[in-house]
C-alpha cells in the first residue's frame, strides 16, 4: 500500500512541476494541472485507505470527507472543482479553449491543492521532487 500511495505522490509532485512548463506554451494542456491535484488527493484518501474508482467519485469525496468536515476551505474544494472543469475542457474541448489566465489559474490551483495535502501529511508527503533513481521501477 505504501508503495502505491509513494507512487501516487510523486506523479502529484512530478506533473505539477510539468503542467508549470506546459501550460506556458498550450494552455489547452489544463488537465494536466488537474491530474497533479488529482494524484495528491488520491494519495491522501489512499493512506487512509479510501479509493475511487471514478473521478467523479473522487470529486465528491474532496467536498464531502475535507471540505464539509472543515479539514479544508471551501475555496481548496472549489479548486479541485474548477480544474475538474478545465480537465473537460482539455479533453473533450473542440469548441472551447483555455486561456492562458485559465492554464496560470490551474497551476495555482493545484498548487495550492498539493501544498494543502502535503500540509495534512507532512510526515507522509515531501514536496521535493525524488529524483528518478530514487524511484522503484
Amino acid at each position: 500500500k505504501q508503495e502505491y500511495i509513494d507512487g501516487l505522490w510523486y506523479c502529484a509532485v512530478r506533473t505539477l512541476s510539468d503542467a508549470k512548463t506546459a501550460l506556458s506554451y498550450s494552455p489547452d494542456n489544463t488537465a494536466i494541472a488537474y491530474y497533479s491535484a488529482f494524484y495528491a488527493v488520491s494519495a491522501l484518501f489512499a493512506s487512509q485507505d479510501l479509493f475511487f474508482k471514478k473521478r467523479s467519485g473522487l470529486r465528491a469525496a474532496v467536498h464531502r470527507e475535507l471540505v464539509n468536515t472543515r479539514r479544508w476551505p471551501s475555496s481548496l474544494g472549489a479548486d479541485f472543482s474548477e480544474l475538474y472543469k478545465l480537465r473537460e475542457v482539455a479533453d473533450y474541448g473542440v469548441l472551447h479553449h483555455a486561456s492562458p489566465e485559465d492554464a496560470a489559474g490551474a497551476v495555482e490551483r493545484a498548487e495550492r491543492i498539493v501544498k494543502a495535502v502535503h500540509d495534512m501529511r507532512p510526515d507522509l508527503f515531501d514536496l521535493d521532487l525524488p529524483t528518478d533513481e530514487s524511484i522503484e521501477t
